[in-house]
């Protein structure tokens, strides 16, 4: 699959997996794993990837009788998937639609607004990566993006030295920030990033982190994913084969795997100590699957849904679910971005929505489709702020 050079704010609206509500639309964000599928079957299907390993999909199946049972194996490692009761009280279902956690090796916040496996304490740089929700987008103003936001928090959490208003500032006409350094800040994120932008193509990584600058004890701070999920869901659309699209989702975390690992696995590189928080991918079907579900979203290449929704939402679910897998690995933290924001996309009233939280639900999506609000930023900066401070 090619990659234009020219850099859209896109942020990939994720499809969280459709429960018993099935429908013939699909959903997707920019910048969301173990999905459900019915089936009518008594015979539970295997989804395998380019390794042939088996994608830790959570599979309803129906018997004979009618009666409804769920399989909540992790058929990847034979583990069974347990749920996040802090996750799963949000929703009217009494169910979270996205991965569950509860099984993994992690340790999650008070908050459940993420993780909490690192003690980030005496930051001396902070550093953001990623795509067009780090950098911010019009309409929203620059002084309303949760990177702006969240670094002004954090140079008084940690007593740093606040970057100025160009930092915090988009430049319209290449994606990034005005400026690449202010005060004790360093952002190299760009609009339209994929993850392999962190340590190939647009080399975030190398850019922000030369040998100098690793001296300081570093926090790093990144939205990235939503833009190879929006093109793996508009490669559907073009009839790309499904073999094809599950490999670019293959590869989409492993690049995220290594870029952890860049940061990790040399303790001498960073040698006074660094951290790295990340969020998952949310989406802005609030679990419908329904790509065309915001009035724009013909305008973002989405004018249309996928013939078979299960499959979008298996591979968007498992990446999720695969970045969980990279936290417990790695023991970086993640925050859950996918979850803060379901509910509160473009079927925000929809009772059958999956994510339905109940009436009155904000949308936090803008006119773009794929990017926060100015409330959304908030909510992000919440999560973020949240995350890196318990």
């Amino acid at each position: 699959m090619t990659r234009s050079n020219l850099r859209f704010p896109l942020v990939l609206l994720l499809l969280p997996l459709l429960p018993a509500c099935a429908s013939d639309t699909t959903g997707i964000g920019d910048d969301e794993v173990g999905a459900e599928s019915d089936s009518t079957d008594t015979t539970e299907t295997d989804t395998t990837t380019e390794s042939g390993d088996e994608i830790g999909d959570t599979t309803d199946t129906t018997d004979t009788t009618g009666s409804d049972t769920t399989d909540t194996t992790d058929t990847t490692t034979g583990e069974e998937e347990l749920p996040l009761a802090c996750l799963d009280e949000q929703f009217v279902s009494g169910s979270s639609p996205g991965p569950k956690y509860g099984h993994l090796d992690i340790q999650i916040g008070s908050h459940c607004k993420g993780t909490n496996n690192q003690d980030i304490t005496d930051i001396e740089r902070v550093v953001f990566l990623g795509d067009s929700v780090t950098v911010g987008t019009p309409p929203s103003l620059p002084e309303d993006s949760y990177r702006a936001q969240l670094a002004d928090e954090l140079a008084m959490q940690f007593d740093l030295v606040a970057p100025n208003y160009l930092w915090k500032t988009p430049d319209p006409v290449n994606g990034v920030a005005l400026i690449e350094s202010s005060g004790s800040f360093s952002s190299c994120s760009e609009w339209g990033a994929p993850t392999d932008d962190l340590l190939e193509g647009g080399m975030q990584i190398e850019n922000c982190f030369p040998p100098e600058e690793r001296l300081y004890r570093t926090l790093v701070v990144m939205t990235m994913g939503g833009n190879d999920m929006a093109a793996v869901a508009k490669d559907g659309l073009e009839g790309v084969a499904m073999d094809q699209l599950w490999m670019d989702v293959d590869k989409m975390v492993q690049y995220q795997r290594d870029a952890m690992h860049w940061f990790l696995d040399d303790p001498l590189k960073f040698p006074k100590g660094v951290f790295v928080v990340f969020a998952n991918i949310y989406e802005f079907t609030d679990g419908t699957a329904d790509l065309v579900s915001c009035p724009a979203a013909g305008l973002a290449g989405f004018d249309m849904n996928w013939p078979d929704p299960t499959e979008l939402q298996l591979m968007a679910n498992y990446a999720n679910q695969s970045f969980a897998e990279i936290v417990e690995e790695t023991q970086v933290d993640m925050t859950f971005m996918f979850e803060t924001f379901c509910g509160r996309g473009f079927h925000a009233s929809d009772p059958a929505s999956p994510c339905y939280r109940g009436p009155d639900e904000p949308t936090w999506f803008d006119l773009t489709c794929i990017h926060p609000t100015p409330d959304g930023h908030d909510a992000i900066t919440d999560i973020f702020l949240a995350t890196i401070t318990e």
